[in-house]
């Protein structure tokens, strides 16, 4: 890559012209809202979405992040005006690294942060509009088979205080039998070090 930059030409371009940035969050009449991330790891982002007919009329945003975040929610913002909340509400970091071309694998963890703030908008708006029937549980994934911990259990670890392998082990007793699941683990370990602090 030219001048040493790791990032698609799209990428670049959605992290130096980033497209709908909610400039003054107080004058923005927004339908819904969603906020996720920790500013403590530097990582926090904010959703607000305008809704139309079942649609997503407007979509404007904010964060402090990195350029993949940044990049990231400038396309997610772009992709999903016009689209259906239901559509919408499933749309995935994946969906949004194969638009920008891909993300260098070690800052994947960076999109995730527009997307759940985005279910987190569409959530707020249903909240609002007497709707909460619509609002999806995430199902638990079990990530270490021997223990059978899920992506819940070490998601809650993190929040009660989790930051390392052994912290993880401790709180859960995961990867204590084959240790297999262990790249999985930290991978979600730093994901979610990422939207709790």
């Amino acid at each position: 890559m030219a001048n040493g930059w790791l990032y698609t030409d799209i990428v670049k371009d959605h992290f130096t012209n980033p497209r709908n940035i909610l400039e003054d969050e107080d004058s923005y009449a927004d339908d819904g809202k969603g906020s996720v991330g920790n500013i403590k790891c530097g990582d926090q982002m904010l959703v607000a979405i305008r809704v139309k007919d079942g649609r997503i009329e407007d979509c404007k945003w904010k964060t402090y992040g990195c350029a993949s975040a940044i990049a990231s929610t400038s396309m997610l913002s772009e992709v999903v005006k016009g689209m259906p909340l239901e559509e919408a509400y499933h749309v995935t970091p994946a969906d949004i690294t194969k638009k920008l071309g891909g993300l260098p694998e070690h800052k994947i963890h960076c999109s995730v942060l527009g997307d759940k703030a985005l279910r987190a908008a569409i959530e707020d708006y249903y909240r609002r509009t007497g709707q909460e029937d619509r609002i999806e549980r995430e199902k638990a994934v079990t990530i270490c088979q021997c223990m059978n911990v899920t992506d819940k259990e070490i998601e809650k670890a993190v929040k009660e205080g989790a930051r390392t392998w052994l912290d993880l082990q401790n709180k859960t007793k995961i990867g204590t039998v084959c240790g297999q699941c262990r790249k999985k683990a930290e991978e979600l370990l730093h994901e979610y070090e990422h939207l709790y602090g």
